[in-house]
């Protein structure tokens, strides 16, 4: 094992690029593998890698909307990708950290807890359940050190205007008025610099396989994000919603974040309201 050493794969993504600053800045040797640096799904790109400690596989497609139109393309790209993060974890001793999605489809209770049953609830979140399977049959066959982080809505500076937050914050930017689909759906979102840290304090003692949600324990519609956004930039434009659900709608999700604390040693630190604030004025 590559003592001290640490491989970011996914390394020009939005989370991506910000996990492998906060690492280098606490010290640590990274390697970071972008997409101009190799196919994760392909075995060759592996074998120039150095051997390392710690490899947060971050690499793969992320956009819902588009995995219904490539559902094979999003588990080639997640599934494959992450059982050769696996191979490659297995031959050098190294500990995997991956990046998984919640995958409770329409939850029977909240908060979701990391044990409740998972429905995948479309192409995305099947391909992120798969390679969870893999993370774990490699901890059981092989002792591969696997951390599988359940990732809940993300948000912060550097995210693709696709994704909801930022999509409203563009629009207020332009002066509105703000078109929406629907306004009740609720989220749990969590700032980008809590999930960097817990990404962080996940290199501490690995051990086994771990499955731990990384939410801000709370949830927010999309008429809180705007009305949230709309009080960081001072505006009161107006608001039009086509009442439009997508796909499997899920209407409310929040994360227990119980194992997150026990684990990790982590709790979330930066409010919506601020997180929200600090997007706006970025």
């Amino acid at each position: 094992m590559g003592s001290g050493k640490v491989l970011v794969t996914g390394a020009d993504g939005f989370i991506g690029r910000a996990l492998v600053r906060a690492l280098r800045d606490a010290g640590h040797d990274v390697t970071a593998l972008g997409r101009a640096d190799g196919d994760v799904t392909d075995a060759a790109t592996w074998t120039r890698l150095p051997v390392v400690a710690h490899v947060f596989h971050l690499a793969g497609r992320a956009f819902v909307p588009d995995s219904w139109t490539d559902p094979a393309g999003f588990i080639h790209a997640n599934v494959i990708g992450t059982a050769r993060a696996l191979d490659y974890c297995r031959a050098a001793g190294a500990h995997l950290v991956f990046t998984s999605v919640s995958l409770f489809g329409a939850p029977k209770r909240l908060p979701v807890r990391e044990d409740d049953a998972i429905t995948p609830s479309n192409p995305y979140a099947l391909s992120k359940c798969l390679a969870e399977r893999a993370c774990a049959f490699h901890a059981a066959t092989w002792n591969v050190p696997a951390t599988v982080i359940r990732l809940f809505n993300v948000y912060g500076p550097g995210q693709r205007e696709e994704y909801v937050i930022p999509f409203i914050v563009a629009q207020v930017r332009r002066g509105g008025p703000i078109r929406v689909k629907t306004l009740s759906p609720r989220r749990d979102f969590i700032f980008l610099d809590d999930l960097v840290d817990a990404l962080s304090r996940t290199m501490v003692n690995p051990r086994g396989y771990r499955l731990i949600n990384i939410g801000s324990g709370t949830s927010h519609s999309v008429q809180d994000v705007i009305d949230a956004v709309q009080t960081a930039a001072g505006t009161r434009l107006p608001v039009e919603s086509s009442e439009e659900d997508r796909r499997n709608e899920i209407p409310d999700v929040r994360a227990d974040i119980t194992r997150a604390r026990e684990f990790l040693g982590w709790t979330p630190q930066v409010l919506f309201a601020e997180g929200i604030r600090r997007l706006v004025l970025a």
